[in-house]
């Protein structure tokens, strides 16, 4: 420990010298595409100090434990963006409010998987870039290009142990689009997604219940009830069900909904005829 330690300090000195006073890394208020910079681990190699102290290896290994679960779908009305509101410390429980649902702009929705600093860090730093392109080219920005814009962003941290699994979705001229981005450089559109340590027990709701004609009401109680059943199976997924609607004149929130209470609400209905 004491040997890691004195590393991270011998290497404080040079590194500020190198990058914290280089005038490069200023802020140019004039300059509004400019990106805020994260301070690195104070060594030569951020990349390589991440990598052995999270390494089984390591004398006091860091070990990032997270969970949740998110998800989006599309139908004929728009999208369905639903997420639970636990955060999770490892075994621990420290807030069941969260809000993993990230309010970008009137018509842009993220959401928060994964460490809820990064998403909400980089999601803000997007909701500004979105209004400076806005003011620029006197139109709203597409759904394709907020997510390309987050996704360039955190590519640069690629290795240096972001943790973000997230989805940026919206309604534009294209129609309604839902994009998944994570730390890893990955960005994929699609219909339907789910993010977090319980999306395997939401997918498995979600196909047994998804499609394109649903109306309203149906696809916020899918979406609802997918949420429900990922908190009940997944340990760091919980607190209470939060549910948005996109529409084509922007997001509305439908409401949210104490777990706990939607289990004795779906305990007491009808269950579907087992397949034979």
């Amino acid at each position: 420990m004491n040997s890691i330690l004195n590393e991270f300090k011998n290497a404080s000195a040079l590194y500020e010298e190198e990058v914290f006073h280089d005038s490069s890394f200023d802020w140019d208020t004039a300059n509004g595409f400019t990106l805020p910079m994260f301070q690195f681990p104070a060594v030569h190699d951020p990349v390589k100090f991440l990598r052995e102290i999270t390494s089984d290896s390591s004398p006091c290994k860091i070990e990032i434990a997270h969970g949740t679960t998110t998800l989006a779908f599309k139908f004929n009305g728009g999208v369905i963006v639903a997420a639970d509101s636990r955060a999770s410390q490892g075994n621990y429980v420290s807030t069941s409010t969260v809000k993993k649902i990230i309010e970008i702009n009137p018509f842009l929705l993220g959401t928060m998987a994964g460490g809820a600093a990064d998403c909400s860090f980089w999601q803000r730093e997007l909701g500004r870039q979105c209004r400076l392109y806005e003011l620029r080219n006197k139109e709203r920005i597409s759904v394709a290009a907020a997510s390309k814009l987050l996704a360039n962003m955190i590519y640069r941290y690629k290795g240096m142990d972001l943790s973000m699994g997230s989805m940026v979705t919206g309604w534009d001229k294209t129609g309604p689009n839902i994009f998944y981005i994570d730390s890893e450089g990955n960005r994929l559109h699609g219909d339907i997604f789910s993010v977090g340590s319980g999306s395997p027990f939401a997918y498995g709701i979600l196909d047994n219940g998804i499609d394109y004609d649903l109306d309203v009401q149906s696809a916020i109680a899918l979406g609802k009830r997918a949420i429900y059943h990922a908190t009940h199976r997944d340990g760091a997924s919980g607190g209470s069900v939060n549910v948005y609607h996109v529409k084509q004149d922007g997001w509305v929130r439908i409401g949210g909904w104490d777990v706990e209470d939607l289990h004795w609400e779906f305990q007491d209905q009808a269950k579907p005829s087992p397949l034979l």
